[in-house]
């Protein structure tokens, strides 16, 4: 539904991933692989969803991954979405490339906003996301380690995609062909990336915005004065290998995201959720795990949580409610992962998702 009422180039930049988006279609597959053994004859008559992380309890175990741009994707995405993750008590991170400030989306979470931040290669950038991060009353900072290069997505080539953006002929004719998009753009204007707009005033390619947002020399010492100078939750996101799990617990990290950037970045390594279970035996004692990148059913938040995934983020799955149908898709997309999430647990034969574990419930 979505595809249908976007232009090609919008949707393109949340469906599309890296090179031959390989690693994208296997995040996807690998899921399908884990299967469960049901067990019956337990009483599955009230399911319980519910998971505590940092000490708040959220009504379901997963929330929204961030995606930046996304009011490219449609208009007003960034706090449609920030507001139905406060309504359903659930987590909302707001990205640094968002189109809407941090402090816009922190207030339309109230409570249930996270902020990532991308590590810019100029340290007065990242130190004043901080700072504005600090000001607005985030508590939960999720640092994304996974991008010291950016990846080649060869849609976004396809596109023509350039900065500053060009109305090119192709362009001209997806808006035409997509009216109420076009309207609806027309009407909240051209989206940028907010956190940084005035930094970006003179950009002249792709490479200056990932000059701004990107620094390939971030490593494990700027992780331990990131760990010092922030005193909320520190999570690192894009962890794959456990010899990495446990450099951020040395460090003190209160958690990490086995993520591969939903195959947005790179094409050739491993789905998240074959990645998970060495490093949940390695640090699943020690810190919290969430696992993102490949979520499109509520079992496969239960898989996760059975191969050590305390939490779960989506991004893409709750993007298409949008892009479908605004705020009533964002609800229907929410309502779909909900409803397979219990009925999944049910027809498993466990009634709480807490209480669910690997020993009894996996198959090899």
């Amino acid at each position: 539904m979505a595809k249908r009422r976007i232009p090609r180039f919008a949707f393109d930049l949340v469906d599309g991933g890296a090179e031959s988006e390989r690693n994208m279609r296997r995040n996807i597959e690998a899921f399908e692989e884990v299967e469960m053994t049901p067990r019956y004859m337990v009483d599955v008559s009230e399911i319980d969803t519910r998971a505590t992380l940092f000490g708040h309890t959220y009504s379901q175990p997963f929330g929204m991954a961030p995606i930046g741009m996304l009011n490219a994707f449609w208009p007003d995405a960034d706090l449609t979405l920030a507001r139905l993750c406060k309504r359903e008590n659930i987590p909302y991170v707001a990205s640094s490339a968002a189109s809407t400030t941090l402090e816009g989306l922190a207030e339309a979470a109230d409570g249930n906003g996270w902020f990532q931040l991308y590590v810019s290669s100029d340290k007065a950038v990242t130190d004043g996301l901080i700072s504005r991060a600090e000001a607005a009353e985030y508590d939960v900072l999720m640092v994304t380690a996974d991008v010291p290069a950016a990846g080649k997505r060869d849609r976004d080539i396809r596109n023509q995609l350039s900065v500053p953006f060009r109305f090119t002929p192709e362009v001209i004719l997806q808006l035409m062909a997509n009216p109420t998009w076009s309207l609806t753009s027309l009407k909240h204007g051209k989206p940028n990336i907010a956190n940084y707009a005035d930094l970006l005033k003179g950009a002249t390619s792709y490479a200056d915005v990932q000059k701004t947002l990107i620094t390939p020399g971030f490593t494990w010492d700027d992780l331990a004065r990131l760990r010092a100078r922030w005193k909320g939750r520190l999570l690192v996101k894009g962890i794959l290998h456990p010899a990495d799990a446990l450099r951020c617990a040395e460090i003190g990290c209160d958690a990490i995201v086995v993520s591969n950037h939903g195959g947005r970045q790179v094409a050739f390594g491993p789905p998240t959720i074959e990645a998970l279970p060495p490093i949940a035996a390695a640090v699943g004692d020690r810190m919290k795990i969430i696992l993102d990148s490949g979520i499109r059913r509520g079992a496969d938040l239960m898989r996760a949580k059975a191969l050590g995934a305390d939490f779960a983020f989506t991004g893409r799955a709750m993007a298409y409610g949008v892009g479908a149908g605004a705020a009533k898709g964002a609800d229907r997309a929410f309502e779909i992962l909900k409803l397979e999430l219990v009925r999944a647990l049910g027809q498993l034969g466990e009634p709480s998702f807490r209480e669910l574990v690997a020993e009894f419930r996996t198959s090899c």
